[in-house]
């Protein structure tokens, strides 16, 4: 019985990739440096699934930012502003595309499917010239053929890289994208000329969009893709992949009907209703590629239900067609359980990382096979028992509260209309008020305090002082930009989720338990292994403190239960949102406790709602219903004048636009610069919306210093379609992974911007 691994992190078990690509692009490293250390990374991962006993290890999974902008790059799809003349894409180029640069601005980042994992949209249109511009599929083939290892080429689908591109500016918004098919798929014949050609057997297609719910002419272009080349992979054999959903029917048949393909994947952890597909029909001599270990979690396989599963695919389908894998890449899991020296050793026996997963996959294959490892399964088995009885999983009080929940929307009883009125005549602030989103560069010198207090090194007097010392400073600058709501920095927090979950019951913490989310940018999500709740005051203290050295509103700053929930490894022994409500509850109690403090301005960011949104349109409204509920839950008992604030981050928010307003914030700050403003694509079309917004006037996640002029220019097209009264002048989100150096200046500009428009304002009254 054979095994394979959809994809891999990339990052390293140190995140050593992160140190190389931070290094090259400040200065201090060469691209020869950074090459290094990501063809050491691949060696090790090559290696460690070879000597797992993997059959069927991917390549091309490994990516310097994300697969998508590799596909682009594939295909020489780089946008004329980039100034590409040809021949080989290099690191210039490829991280301007993903970053910007001092010129230029990045292109659109979006979230990869309903993951905290990011991708750089495509930009076409049909004057783009498609042409070879990266031979990294094969080259990273031939990296491993020559360290012994016989690899499957991975490559992002032609249908799926359409589906996921938009059109470019200037282009018509109804392009249909689909029609350059017959462009790209030339190239995609080279790429796999050459890999054949270098001896590959086996070449792995994902094409996750077939999850999604798609029109028949969707569904025709990949007969059409696929058809065409045919010829082409005549002699190699073809995976066409696909995760995290169902498949629905129609696209399911479309697939299996596909000639010339050896093998399909499936997600059958998140897509547990394609089993009932293929009970009805699987076609004969095709491989299935049985995706019954969870890439997108860290909890350990139940071995006995899973080789039940596969004992009976394998009646359908034969046992020399039978072939376990993942559900999809383990980019989206931490990289290994053995680097977790302090994490509790009852539920450390509960959890598998990808390293761990590999071994699942391969024990799976070789029970089928005959050679069950009792040992191993026989500890599973116990792990699993344990984990079901473990009195630190349930909480009575908790699941009592939770369960009276329901029968109230918990919404506030004022509208927000007349809450706003209240919240001006106690905050006083200008039109267009300024703010930021919440963190403020974290400097080497601040993370250094961070590390030594954890290590105890430095006493909490000492702490307390360092991070007091730093909110100052925070605030003395906003003061000096005149920032009129400002904000205390975060300098307590490494990363928004995971400062709370260390303060809530139900919450167990990972050393190096890093997952990427783009390029660079590492989260460690919290595990929730049982039931939530918060045994003291989280953000009080900070708050407070913060408040005392100004006379301006100063925001608290939570983070939502939606968006903890979203960006943490998740119980999967209850349904979600019983575990949000729970969160909800928590977070509830923090509000009300920094209104009592005096704090005027709450902001609780949601930036995963729009995250958690399922796959297929079927299931929208049960998921918006309780995600937003959990939102109102939070801030239901405030009083009309305490200001509630929330803030999303990139991704698509123009379809689910009524349910944001139905979350009833008093004011929420949001995507938008990095989108080309498509956000205001909904305002333009009649939506109306009477609560405070604030559309990013820039982007933070380019190191790009925008002039004065550029953010009045994205203030005006905002005042064309939202009123005066309600517009916020704010940074798409928040400061953390930039330097001081970037920050003032632009903060600068923003402000100047606002006060221009101000006084433009004013005098055309």
């Amino acid at each position: 019985m054979a095994s394979h691994i959809v994809g891999y992190p990339r990052m390293g078990p140190k995140r050593e990739l992160k140190f190389a690509l931070e290094s090259f692009w400040d200065g201090k490293s060469s691209a020869e440096d950074l090459e290094k250390v990501a063809a050491d990374l691949r060696a090790s991962i090559w290696k460690q699934m070879s000597d797992a006993g993997i059959k069927y290890i991917p390549s091309n999974t490994f990516s310097y930012y994300d697969q998508v902008l590799d596909t682009t790059a594939m295909l020489g799809a780089v946008p004329p502003r980039y100034n590409w003349t040809g021949g080989e894409i290099g690191f210039s180029t490829y991280f301007s595309m993903a970053r910007g640069n001092a010129t230029l601005p990045a292109m659109e980042m979006t979230k990869w499917f309903d993951t905290n994992y990011h991708f750089i949209v495509p930009e076409l249109g049909p004057d783009v010239k498609f042409s070879y511009g990266s031979h990294k599929a094969v080259n990273e083939y031939n990296e491993a053929k020559a360290l012994g290892v016989d690899t499957v080429p991975v490559l992002v689908g032609p249908v799926s890289y359409l589906l996921l591109s938009k059109p470019a500016k200037g282009v018509e918004k109804n392009f249909p994208l689909l029609s350059l098919l017959d462009k790209i798929l030339p190239i995609y014949k080279e790429v796999i000329a050459e890999l054949k050609a270098a001896g590959a057997s086996w070449i792995q297609f994902d094409e996750p969009t077939l999850v999604k719910d798609l029109e028949s002419h969707q569904l025709e272009a990949f007969t059409k893709a696929y058809g065409e080349l045919e010829s082409t992979l005549s002699g190699v054999s073809t995976i066409i992949e696909t995760y995290f959903a169902d498949v629905p029917a129609a696209a399911y048949k479309t697939l299996t009907s596909l000639s010339g393909i050896s093998g399909f994947g499936f997600d059958l952890v998140r897509g547990a209703q394609t089993l009932d597909l293929i009970k009805g029909g699987f076609p004969a001599g095709k491989y299935l590629f049985a995706g019954v270990v969870d890439g997108r979690n860290i909890w350990a396989n139940d071995l006995s239900a899973s080789l039940s599963e596969l004992a009976f695919l394998e009646g359908i389908v034969g046992k020399d067609k039978l072939v376990v894998s993942t559900s999809c890449s383990l980019l989206h899991t931490a990289v290994d359980l053995v680097n977790e020296t302090k994490l509790d050793q009852e539920i450390k026996s509960w959890l598998a990382f990808a390293a761990q997963k590999i071994v699942e996959v391969n024990a799976l294959a070789k029970a089928l096979s005959g050679q069950k490892d009792g040992a191993f399964f026989s500890a599973n088995a116990a792990a699993q028992a344990s984990r079901k009885s473990s009195p630190r999983v349930n909480n009575e009080g908790v699941q009592k509260a939770a369960a009276a929940l329901r029968g109230s929307d918990h919404r506030r009883a004022t509208n927000v209309s007349a809450r706003l009125d209240a919240q001006q005549k106690k905050l006083n602030l200008p039109i267009l008020p300024t703010t930021t989103i919440g963190s403020f560069p974290q400097t080497v010198e601040l993370r250094r305090v961070r590390r030594e207090y954890k290590a105890k090194k430095i006493s909490e007097e000492e702490y307390v002082k360092a991070i007091k010392e730093e909110i100052s400073k925070v605030v003395k600058l906003q003061e000096e930009l005149d920032i009129d709501v400002l904000v205390h920095g975060e300098p307590e927090r490494n990363d928004m989720v995971e400062y709370f979950g260390e303060q809530l019951s139900g919450f167990a913490f990972t050393a190096n338990g890093w997952v990427q989310s783009y390029g660079s940018r590492c989260v460690k999500p919290p595990i929730i292994y049982g039931d939530v709740s918060r045994p003291n005051p989280m953000t009080v203290f900070w708050s407070t403190a913060a408040q005392s050295m100004t006379k301006r509103p100063m925001k608290g700053m939570l983070t939502g239960p939606v968006t903890i929930l979203n960006w943490s490894f998740v119980r999967n022994d209850q349904p979600r949102f019983e575990t949000c409500y729970q969160i909800a509850l928590a977070i509830k109690d923090e509000v009300e406790d920094l209104e009592k403090a005096g704090i005027t301005v709450i902001q609780i960011d949601e930036a995963a709602l729009r995250e958690g949104l399922p796959l297929r349109k079927a299931e929208h409204a049960f998921y918006l219903d309780w995600a937003v509920h959990s939102f109102r839950i939070t801030n239901v008992g405030v009083q009309d004048t305490t200001q509630i604030h929330t803030h999303m981050c990139y991704s698509n928010f123009n379809d689910i636009i009524q349910s944001i307003i139905n979350m009833d914030a008093d004011v929420i700050t949001i995507e938008n610069s990095r989108s080309d403003e498509k956000l205001l694509s909904v305002f333009r079309e009649g939506v109306k919306y009477g609560a405070g917004i604030g559309p990013g006037v820039y982007d933070i996640h380019s190191p790009r210093i925008p002039s004065t002029e550029e953010i009045a220019d994205r203030i005006n097209k905002m005042l064309a379609v939202l009123e005066t009264n309600i517009l916020w002048v704010n940074p798409d989100c928040g400061l953390k992974t930039r330097k001081y150096g970037e920050v003032k200046p632009a903060l600068e500009n923003m402000v100047a911007a606002a006060k221009q428009l101000r006084t433009e304002l004013a005098s055309a009254k």
